[in-house]
């Protein structure tokens, strides 16, 4: 029951998640595949294959449509040429319809083993699918996936949005936490892109400096603002692989991690309410939103300062904070006044995050990093599309107006 339970709760994670373009493809190349698998059983022998025990010749394809709850599928029935050839595919998935597209999630997005998987589907469809067939199948999956992930880019991206999360998976033995490190970027013609996601250990400047390097090598160019977290690795291989462009510290965030506190420190304005008692914090959030929210750089300056001098006795770490640090959260005032609301914080990813985790706690704890790395990449795949429909930011305006020189990270 409890397999089962927590079964269920894969399926219910995907409703409303595309599943009319990922899910309804995933699963017509499965039944696909069975149908294939089936006329061969029939004709004792695959494609092109001579052997004593075939008992005849495949004669093309004829269209059939299946009704499924993930949608249509579009399948290519096989033919005999003696047309002795009849398919149960059909009566036995109108049956068993929602089991088999639960084997199917769990296979590819679960990192269920071939061969369980491989005995679920024999019992759900009456055929003998051999381990190969699965795993033929899987890496067919991942093949497209990974694609995706390294596909060319071929277009400018001003813009970089930069973040990370954390997902539990399993690995020699012990259930670790991985980081799942994004990059959007936001092109010339003002439209969001994933641009790849990677697993990594921990937010290092050598992993994230690894990532910077692929999405050059597979063509980034023209980037001349980032914007991130305040993670010192993060930080100093955006400086090593970025030199020159504007760097701005996240304003305001949401903790990528619940369970540690690094989120928390990272973002500046949730670190700064972080550093003072309750009674204080409705002052200074009023004091941090008059920097944020002031028309001009010398405004948001001034502000600092005010800031500064009425934090001094009252919350002296904020004071002490803003006084080292207030700088880094002003870079926006480089781009064009229609730019900054949307492009000071990281939200826009912090919130494609939050969605991610909401997907990705049915699971809790991937059996391998594959698992975490497909499922994490086919949402995203999801969100890219919806996200390439609708224009983002109106890129026609002088992109940057001051030194990109003097705001840059160090890269040491």
């Amino acid at each position: 029951m409890a397999r089962k339970r927590q079964s269920m709760g894969i399926v219910e994670g995907w409703q409303g998640l595309g599943e009319e373009d990922f899910l309804r493809g995933l699963v017509e190349r499965v039944v696909q595949q069975v149908l294939e698998a089936e006329m061969t059983s029939f004709l004792g022998a695959g494609s092109y294959e001579r052997s004593a025990e075939r008992r005849g010749w495949r004669n093309r394809f004829k269209p059939r449509v299946l009704k499924t709850r993930v949608g249509k599928l579009e399948l290519l029935v096989p033919k005999d040429r003696e047309g002795q050839f009849q398919t149960e595919l059909f009566e036995r998935y109108q049956r068993s319809e929602k089991a088999l597209v639960l084997s199917m999630l769990e296979m590819y997005i679960a990192g269920v083993s071939t061969r369980k998987v491989s005995t679920i589907t024999e019992t759900l469809c009456g055929l003998e699918v051999s381990r190969s067939q699965v795993s033929a199948l899987s890496e067919k999956l991942d093949l497209e996936l990974s694609a995706w992930r390294n596909r060319a880019l071929d277009r400018a991206y001003p813009y970089l949005v930069i973040d990370a999360r954390y997902e539990r998976v399993r690995r020699g033995g012990q259930v670790l936490s991985q980081g799942v490190l994004v990059v959007v970027g936001i092109s010339e013609e003002g439209y969001r892109e994933v641009l790849g996601a990677w697993l990594a250990d921990s937010e290092t400047e050598t992993s994230w400096g690894q990532v910077f390097a692929e999405l050059k090598q597979r063509g980034l160019g023209g980037v001349r603002y980032v914007v991130s977290d305040d993670h010192r690795g993060l930080v100093r291989a955006v400086g090593r692989h970025f030199q020159g462009v504007v760097w701005q510290r996240c304003q305001a965030g949401v903790p990528t991690d619940r369970s540690s506190s690094v989120g928390w420190e990272v973002h500046f304005l949730r670190n700064a309410l972080n550093l003072c008692g309750a009674r204080d914090k409705p002052l200074v959030a009023g004091l941090l939103k008059n920097i944020t929210e002031a028309g001009t750089r010398e405004a948001a300056q001034e502000a600092i300062g005010q800031a500064v001098v009425e934090l001094e006795k009252r919350a002296p770490k904020v004071a002490r904070l803003l006084e080292e640090h207030g700088e880094e959260i002003l870079a926006v005032y480089a781009l064009p006044r229609s730019h900054r609301r949307k492009m000071r914080t990281t939200n826009l990813l912090e919130r494609q995050n939050q969605e991610l985790k909401r997907r990705t706690r049915v699971v809790r704890v991937f059996p391998h990093e594959l698992s975490c790395l497909r499922l994490v990449t086919a949402l995203l795949m999801e969100t890219n599309q919806e996200w390439m429909e609708q224009l983002y930011l109106d890129m026609n305006e002088d992109t940057l107006t001051v030194s990109q020189q003097a705001l840059a990270p160090a890269a040491a």
